[in-house]
């Protein structure tokens, strides 16, 4: 892998193994004429992965772009929620012969979820993420209040194509999951997001699978995290190992 590719700016065109941690918790600073710039002139062109760690709305802005250039990571698969978009970029991936990598993150067992689905054996699928209230970067006012020592409180719970615009941010997991469960989409995977001040030192990820016959699997996840942070600390590690399997897997979309 010669070069890597990240929507931070071309000053950041460096071994991204350095920077990772620094992405990962960075969020949205990007300036649109600066990204403007790169997408004109040749730095694109000289990169095998793009990766995107800033937010959905660089995807859906600039992700058919880097498609038509690159190999691209999406760090923010929440974007592909949008089902117009979501069939753009695989329209995109498939003229260019350009693989749309979704990370796994904080998934366990999504390479399962995969086979399961690819089977056409997976029935439904279900994912709970539990938070500390501090983690949570919601739009609108569902967590407007809180205190400490409250407990738990279910926050929200519907489809991973309705969580996602609520929390774009913190439904990652649940979107890479989607990925994973095609055949079920982002319409009928099932989500439960969950503020729980006792969880001080980690984020809780369960996840339910059900199949024919009464088969069934049930995760939990432990990620350790500080409070206020969006993402576990084990997830970096999860992000780097997903990096390297970017390597080419032809034009489509590919759970890394």
């Amino acid at each position: 892998m010669s070069r890597l590719g990240c929507t931070q700016g071309e000053e950041n065109l460096v071994p991204l193994c350095q920077r990772l941690e620094l992405f990962l918790a960075s969020g949205f600073v990007i300036l649109r004429d600066t990204l403007s710039e790169i997408l004109r002139n040749t730095v694109l062109l000289k990169c095998d992965v793009i990766v995107e760690v800033c937010h959905p709305q660089i995807v859906k802005e600039y992700g058919c772009s880097f498609l038509s250039h690159s190999h691209f990571m999406v760090g923010s698969p929440s974007a592909l929620s949008d089902s117009d978009l979501n069939q753009k970029l695989r329209r995109v991936s498939q003229q260019y012969g350009k693989t749309l990598y979704v990370p796994s993150g904080a998934l366990w067992g999504g390479q399962d979820i995969q086979r399961l689905n690819d089977s056409g054996t997976l029935k439904a699928l279900f994912i709970r993420m539990s938070k500390h209230p501090s983690c949570f970067r919601l739009t609108g006012d569902v967590l407007s209040t809180w205190s400490e020592g409250e407990g738990r409180r279910v926050l929200l719970r519907g489809s991973v194509a309705e969580l996602c615009p609520l929390a774009p941010n913190n439904v990652n997991t649940m979107a890479a999951a989607a990925v994973a469960a095609g055949t079920l989409g982002f319409e009928g995977v099932l989500g439960e997001i969950v503020s729980d001040t006792a969880l001080k030192d980690y984020h809780v990820v369960e996840v339910e699978v059900s199949g024919p016959d009464g088969f069934s699997v049930r995760t939990v996840r432990k990620n350790p995290a500080k409070l206020g942070a969006v993402t576990g600390s084990a997830t970096y590690n999860s992000f780097w190992s997903s990096l390297l399997i970017c390597k080419g897997h032809g034009g489509r979309v590919y759970l890394c």
